[in-house]
């Protein structure tokens, strides 16, 4: 663990507007922690009636303050014949007390070493949630510990215990009084974490005398005071750790899905997953694109994309999953901020073990030049690699603007410079209808488009996520140095 302290987060803010806080949410099954995340953003930005299984990341304003919020996957409870009945894959408010017993955590479940990454460079608080309704027994105690744990040394001081359902508790009980007779383990949680603790009745986050998120974040306060303004931060060490080992496991995985694969074509099975990565300039509408491809308005479209944002729904009969990334500058990559750059490398990170295809969204009403080519391709090489146009295909948008006129004479009416692109991609393109979402009968052909990328690529089929994608300080060539021309070491196979 480092703790790192800087000028942008001390209590003395440079400007007008406060500094930023980063909340990372920790919790087990059942216990209403993506509620919380909701309750705090003032929104139901996350599915709080499904089992979490990927780190997700919101943002917030109080009182002029940036908030970020990082939602994460349930703790794993260890199996336990006296507890069966206690454990469950949702995350809610409600509860309840009866609930099937808790699956094995599967390879698609993400760690909390996740989710502090999304909050870079770290969290100022990490809330673990613990509901009311639930007992909080060793075993609990135990899981809270390997959890925290996972994330190195040093976590317990920017944590705070985050207790939901209060609304449950017998009329008269107040939180201190339900902590004194739970027992020692939740003693220990709340004494371990310093006796810093918060009450949310989630069922209230609406109402205009609810003052419990002020609060918090007033408590939030008072610990990074204490804290002299640092924050967690994951060592590089546990990161690489972490990705070695499932690597290994997504190794095997892809082992025992290929011998799948095979009994899958005489005889059906689950839906093929396909893992898409929306790139471009900024304003060319990658998510009205993700929107028409997923067929709903999972993206928020006619405003600026800040963070990666990932979706995921069955379409055509694929397990489609898509990340969202923030614009690029037109004419340079230098003037692309570097947060910018970063987030499209995280975008890519979010798509474990890495996106079998890099979109990239071009509106057929724009004109390409040789500097904007050069640009498209240079933001492409610099922030994924060589091996990067192995994977990335055009998608033009806004393709009712053809009329009746065939993508292919556009093509040629578009000069050399966009067929010069379109080499570079291995001259996979699609055009798109992206005004209204789930109508657009060509997106099943995309898809298929999209799978005939993948069987040429061969063994080649996803681009690998790199470690330094994960971390805050990602290996650009430089702030002063562009590639001037294409990525001539690239071949396709």
């Amino acid at each position: 663990m480092a703790a790192v302290s800087s000028a942008s987060d001390t209590g003395e803010s440079r400007g007008r507007h406060p500094p930023e806080r980063r909340l990372l949410i920790l919790g087990g099954p059942r216990s209403g922690k993506t509620s919380s995340a909701n309750t705090i953003l003032g929104l139901n930005v996350f599915d709080g009636g499904a089992e979490t299984t990927h780190n997700n990341v919101a943002q917030t304003e109080i009182y002029g303050r940036r908030v970020t919020v990082v939602d994460t996957p349930s703790w794993a409870i260890p199996a336990d014949t006296e507890d069966d009945e206690d454990t469950d894959t949702n995350d809610n408010a409600g509860a309840e007390s009866e609930s099937p017993a808790r699956p094995p955590p599967s390879l698609d479940s993400e760690g909390p070493c996740m989710g502090a990454i999304l909050c870079p460079p770290g969290p100022h608080a990490i809330l673990l949630v613990v509901s009311v309704t639930q007992p909080f027994t060793e075993i609990e105690k135990k899981a809270a510990e390997e959890q925290l744990g996972a994330l190195g040394g040093g976590t317990w001081r920017y944590s705070m215990v985050l207790f939901t359902c209060v609304d449950k508790l017998p009329k008269g009980v107040f939180i201190e009084e339900h902590i004194a007779n739970t027992g020692e383990a939740l003693q220990w949680l709340v004494e371990r974490c310093g006796s810093r603790y918060h009450a949310f009745d989630n069922t209230r986050k609406e109402t205009e005398e609810n003052t419990q998120v002020p609060e918090l974040m007033e408590k939030v306060e008072e610990m990074v005071t204490d804290n002299q303004g640092w924050y967690f931060e994951v060592n590089e060490l546990i990161l690489l750790e972490e990705e070695q080992a499932r690597r290994a496991l997504e190794e095997e995985r892809m082992r025992m899905e290929e011998h799948a694969r095979q009994r899958e074509q005489m005889i059906g099975g689950p839906p093929r997953e396909l893992r898409l990565l929306l790139l471009g300039w900024k304003g060319v509408g990658k998510s009205s694109v993700g929107n028409s491809i997923l067929g709903r308005r999972f993206f928020e479209s006619g405003q600026e994309t800040e963070l990666c944002l990932r979706r995921q729904a069955l379409v055509c009969g694929r397990r489609v999953t898509i990340v969202d990334t923030p614009g690029w500058d037109w004419f340079s990559v230098r003037r692309t901020p570097k947060r910018i750059r970063q987030e499209s490398q995280r975008g890519a990170a979010l798509l474990r073990p890495g996106p079998h295809t890099l979109l990239l969204v071009l509106p057929v009403v724009s004109s390409l030049t040789a500097r904007k080519r050069r640009t498209l391709l240079a933001h492409i090489a610099t922030l994924f690699g060589d091996g990067a146009c192995l994977h990335t295909m055009v998608l033009f948008s806004c393709g009712d603007w053809l009329g009746r006129t065939p993508i292919e004479e556009h093509i040629l009416r578009g000069g050399r410079e966009l067929q010069r692109l379109l080499e570079f991609c291995g001259n996979y393109y699609h055009v798109l209808d992206s005004k209204v979402p789930g109508k657009d009968r060509s997106v099943s052909v995309l898809l298929d488009k999209i799978e005939e990328m993948v069987r040429d690529n061969g063994d080649k089929a996803f681009l690998p996520i790199q470690t330094e994608w994960l971390s805050e300080e990602s290996s650009y060539s430089s702030d002063n140095t562009e590639p001037e021309d294409d990525c001539r070491g690239c071949q396709l196979q």
